[in-house]
């Protein structure tokens, strides 16, 4: 048995700055109750992790190890997680006027979602420090991969979804051994279910951004991103919001990669898109608050979107005091947020070959978004670049029988 190349320090929390031991089982911060955040000595890592050392390694989210939290091989869990493609959707984005227009088409990751890459190293890093047994709040995607990743090493799993939560996801995490609770309620209303479960059976709760290293596992887009893109950023991500872990993720990985001099100081404008049927963090912006408030009757055909309040709001936000606002003044993080309608991706997406389920509304199809005068500073310019995640997932069965996700 080896050690991984990891140089992971300490944690630390996102809004007080507490440190922690890395080396113990921790959800949130017990000053503030807010997310902690994996550091890493980034001096150390940039040594061996090289533009050129990465070209030889494995296609897969693990060839970052320097900067992922696992410290023991023995505990790296390989589904076949990361190095998803880049697709350069050239009609669609003549379509929008941006023919610099990508997806990054996470579908192809294990559970055929990009949740698969937070589960896959928050359950490794759960199972490396001793956790027995792990529950998750889900609308679904989560919920299989965490299933998975759980399977792979016999740790119990117990999901709680949202009983009107497609039936493709409850029968997946079923079958890969989960027990699964359907609630009459929302996301929300789950995590209070785990929530009990693990103060009466001492279960490790893995929801988003309430454990260190799902963040982790996201971040790796950001990292893949570039490397794909020749070291040089897109002008314009946007993405798909429930929680904000990608979202935080990706900005975490641009900071680490310039602080190992991979990347220069050019950061993304970070578009933020969620359904008008749930729209926490779209409403906080446009307010300009510091943290969403919960968004009551939360509706939306986007069931990984339906999150009514997320942890991690003033980590997407981007207006803050004190300290913060002034470390994050050179790189705004939210330069633009919209929300879909309800018709979400359909009839632009086809333009790009790829058609996607509506519980991850792919974010390349947000031309029926609000023309606000924000989407329009973000697409004006022909010539800018932009990514879209399409993030995954299995989709519904519609009256024909076939899948929403079928292309």
């Amino acid at each position: 048995m080896a050690r991984t190349l990891s140089t992971l320090t300490h944690l630390e929390c996102s809004m007080c700055g507490k440190i922690y031991d890395p080396g113990r089982l921790l959800n949130l911060c017990h000053a503030c109750g807010k997310p902690l955040l994996a550091r890493y000595d980034l001096g150390k890592a940039a040594l061996s992790m090289t533009k050129a050392s990465l070209r030889k390694r494995e296609a897969s989210l693990w060839r970052y190890e320097e900067v992922l939290p696992v410290q023991n091989d023995w505990a790296m869990l390989r589904l076949g997680e990361g190095w998803t493609p880049l697709h350069h959707a050239r009609r669609l984005g003549e379509a929008i006027g941006c023919p610099n227009t990508y997806i990054k088409d996470e579908g192809l990751n294990v559970t055929a979602s990009f949740k698969a890459r937070g589960l896959a190293m928050a359950v490794s890093r759960a199972y490396e420090l001793g956790a027995r047994e792990l529950a998750i709040p889900s609308a679904g995607n989560a919920a299989c991969a965490m299933s998975a990743y759980a399977a792979a090493v016999g740790l119990p799993a117990h999901v709680f979804m949202p009983k009107d939560a497609p039936t493709l996801f409850q029968v997946e995490c079923r079958e890969l051994g989960a027990n699964v609770t359907l609630v009459d309620g929302l996301i929300n209303d789950c995590g209070v279910k785990v929530r009990e479960g693990v103060a009466a059976h001492g279960w490790f709760d893995v929801s988003t951004l309430k454990e260190p290293y799902r963040v982790e596992g996201k971040k790796t887009m950001g990292y893949e991103l570039a490397e794909q893109m020749d070291w040089e950023l897109p002008d314009v991500i946007i993405y798909p919001t429930g929680g904000g872990t990608g979202m935080v993720g990706m900005w975490k990985a641009f900071d680490e990669m310039e602080k190992m001099g991979l990347i220069g100081s050019q950061r993304p404008r970070m578009v933020t898109v969620q359904s008008s049927g749930c729209a926490p963090i779209v409403r906080a912006f446009e307010q300009g608050a510091e943290h969403a408030e919960l968004w009551q009757g939360a509706k939306t055909i986007a069931d990984g979107l339906r999150v009514p309040v997320a942890i991690g709001d003033f980590l997407i936000l981007p207006r803050h005091s004190g300290e913060r606002r002034r470390r994050r003044h050179r790189h705004r993080r939210g330069d633009a947020a919209l929300r879909a309608r309800h018709g979400l991706a359909e009839r632009r997406l086809s333009r790009s070959g790829r058609r996607r389920h509506p519980g991850g509304p792919d974010s390349s199809a947000r031309t029926r978004l609000d023309s606000t005068r924000r989407a329009r500073g973000a697409f004006q310019h022909r010539q800018r670049s932009q990514v879209c995640p399409s993030v995954g997932g299995h989709g519904r069965i519609g009256k024909n029988g076939k899948s929403s996700r079928e292309l």
